[in-house]
């Protein structure tokens, strides 16, 4: 990854309290986070077994 450019945001007491990115970096990073999400999604569905097609039905449709 990158360099990535930020400018810290410093409250009165001189701490720092946030970051600015540019909207360029942030939508990299938001894409990353959302490719890692759907890889652990991907990741635990491997471990489930597969639904016949009534019991799919059932899932869907919820109790009742």
């Amino acid at each position: 990854m990158s360099d990535i450019k930020r400018r810290y945001v410093i409250a009165e007491d001189n701490t720092p309290v946030g970051v600015i990115i540019d909207i360029a970096t942030f939508e990299r990073i938001e894409s990353i986070l959302e490719d890692y999400g759907l890889a652990q999604f991907i990741n635990e569905a491997d471990d489930e077994e597969p639904l016949d097609r009534a019991g799919a039905q059932k899932k869907i449709r919820g109790p009742g």
